[in-house]
Parts: structure tokens; sequence; C-alpha cells
């Protein structure tokens, strides 16, 4: 009676047919040659413009909209830029965690359960659209994440009220083998048509390119609209307001109780 023992097959490279090889290049059999192939690095490019608005009103002409969530994540934020700003400094630090818990580096489609869950709790009212971006031991990754939860995986995409001109850039011009400079510029274009054909979107472009183990933040990369005329000794105003009356009302005022009982409750 005879038992076999079916061995786990071993990991990395396999020498097992060296010797055979040297045999047949003795008796003057040629070895073929090696090819090798060139060096392709893949990574993520995310911009965005500068304009915070309330209502009618331009609040900030130069706000970040590239927000920070791990060295190789970086989130694109549309909508309430207060929610936008709490939900990512949020999943930020539960990465920041979860790195500290398991000695690794983030994924990005860590970082994509945690928004899309934290969105879908609220149904939407957690007014933040998101591109999320980045580059992990998988790969480079670019996802969508609407306010209510759902996500898209796509190799390029727009979210905000200047989306629509953006898009239509990257349809007619993306292309798979794009180089950095290139995807660049094509970023920077789609960025400056919605900034022309959007009031909610304007001032400058910011651009963040993500590859394996770098990261390079290019802010106020480009300025489309400068201010043409400054005018260095400011404004001043000949017809002064007239000041009538000046009082300082007090809001706080200590009270000492120098004489007396306590008051009773």
């Amino acid at each position: 009676m005879s038992t076999t023992l079916d061995l786990p097959p071993k990991g990395g490279f396999s020498f097992d047919l060296c010797r055979r090889n040297e045999m047949l290049e003795q008796k003057g059999l040629k070895p073929p040659t090696f090819l090798k192939t060139g060096t392709t690095i893949d990574g993520v490019i995310l911009g965005a413009d500068t304009r915070a608005t309330e209502g009618p009103i331009v609040a900030d002409k130069n706000c970040e909209k590239i927000h920070y969530m791990a060295p190789n994540i970086y989130c694109c934020g549309a909508g309430t830029a207060a929610d936008t700003e709490a939900v990512t400094d949020m999943v930020s630090s539960q990465l920041q965690l979860h790195r500290y818990h398991t000695g690794r580096e983030s994924r990005v489609v860590t970082a994509l359960t945690l928004l899309k869950r934290h969105l879908f709790n609220y149904q939407g009212y957690v007014s933040a659209a998101l591109v999320l971006g980045g580059v992990d031991i998988t790969g480079p990754h670019l996802h969508t994440i609407y306010p209510h939860g759902s996500t898209d995986t796509l190799p390029f995409a727009t979210m905000g009220s200047g989306s629509l001109a953006a898009m239509s850039v990257f349809e007619s011009k993306y292309k798979e083998s794009l180089s950095r400079d290139e995807g660049i510029k094509l970023v920077v274009e789609a960025i400056c048509a919605g900034i022309f054909n959007d009031l909610g979107s304007g001032s400058n472009v910011d651009v963040c390119v993500i590859t394996k183990g770098h990261k390079e933040y290019l802010r106020n990369h480009l300025l489309p609209n400068p201010r043409t005329f400054v005018n260095p000794k400011g404004f001043t105003f000949p017809k002064k307001t007239e000041i009538l009356l000046t009082k300082i009302t007090p809001l706080k005022e200590k009270v000492e109780v120098i004489e007396g009982d306590a008051m009773e409750e």
C-alpha cells in the first residue's frame, strides 16, 4: 500500500531546469534571448478650481478643493464646503489610525468604502460630491462618490457645477497613452472650461499628480484670470462719513458685594 503526499507549491522563482539548460548550452544549443519591456509609470491627476461661493457672492477666491486623505490618496470636493472639509478630515483621520494599526499603506478602496458608507447613512443630506484618486499596491484608482453614497469607477471623472463643461473636454480629447505633461494639460483645460462656462467655478487651477511612491501638489498651477490693474495707492473716498456720536457699552461688568448677606436661593 502506497500513499502520496501533495505539497503546496513554493513561491518565488523555480530553478529546477537550470542544469538542463546548462547541458543544452554545452551541446551547442543557443539559448533564447531575454525580452525586456520599458517602464510604465501609471498615476492619477486631480484638478480643481479655487472659487467658493455663498449664493451670488464669491466668499473665497483661492480656497483649496483638493483634500488630503493619505500620503498616496487625495480627494476633490464639490458641494457644501463645510461638508466636504468635515467628511474628508474625518476619513483621513480614520485612515491614519488604520495605518498605525496595520503598519501598511492605505488602499484607495478603503477610503472609498469609508466615504460612501458615511454619505449613504445620511441619504444625501451631507452635500459632499467627491472625486477620489490615488495609487496603492494594486495600481492607480479613480472613483466618483455622489452625496447619497453611490460610486463610479471611471478612467476620467468630473463633479460639481462645472462638470458638464469639463466632461466635454475629457470626452473629446482623452486617450489611454497620455504622458504626464499631456495629462496635466488636459486636466487644466477641463478645469478652465468649467471656469469660463460656469459662474460657480472660477479663479485659479490647482493640480495634484499622484504616482507610485510620489505626490506633487501644484498649488495655483495656472491663473487664467489675473488682475489687470491694481491701484498701488489703494482707494480713498473724498466725502467721508461724518461721525455724530461715539458710545461704548460694556457687555459684561464685574460686580462685587461689599456689605450685606448673600442672597438666599
